[in-house]
């Protein structure tokens, strides 16, 4: 899959319009997109934010972000009226933020494709939660975003204005 295109964000009133901007590569967000820890952020049908962080797996195979939750959830609840997300990293110097659309992966019409993201996520995540199978990720709602686009800041004096990019797909 192509990678996203860099772009300068609209962020002039930050100092993001000097001429010594320069794009961050793809490769500097894919790095950061693999971390253990994401916040997900979703909205109710009438506006009501909620946020909370998930374990998921991006995949640069696919530049897609997969993650589950119970079918009760709030963010379950959320995601059904209105699919509109944001994925973020845990980090709060470099960060990246995707904005995209969650699709739940049905269990009969997309089940090779859960077996795919769940064998993703055994194996970044099976190493920390030894006890951690198919099986409750089956219980569960599987979510994939697809991105729309990503903006990126490195919270450092020296890179704020220079290196906040953002990325189109």
């Amino acid at each position: 899959m192509p990678e996203p295109i860099a772009q300068r964000p609209d962020m002039a009133a930050y100092g993001v319009d000097t001429p010594d901007w320069e794009a961050l590569p793809w490769s500097w967000a894919r790095e950061r997109l693999d971390g253990r820890n994401y916040w997900l952020a979703t909205a109710s049908a009438d506006g009501r934010p909620h946020s909370l962080p998930v374990w998921g797996v991006w995949s640069e195979e696919d530049h897609r972000f997969c993650f589950s939750c119970a079918p009760t959830a709030r963010k379950a609840r959320n995601l059904a009226a209105n699919p509109q997300v944001v994925v973020a990293i845990d980090d709060t110097v470099e960060c990246i933020s995707i904005e995209g659309v969650a699709s739940r992966l049905d269990p009969d019409g997309d089940a090779d494709r859960i077996d795919t993201w769940i064998e993703r996520y055994l194996t970044k995540y099976r190493p920390m939660a030894p006890d951690l199978g198919a099986p409750f990720l089956r219980r569960n709602l599987v979510f994939e975003v697809t991105p729309e686009r990503a903006l990126a800041v490195i919270e450092r004096e020296d890179e704020f204005a220079a290196r906040a990019t953002r990325w189109v797909w």
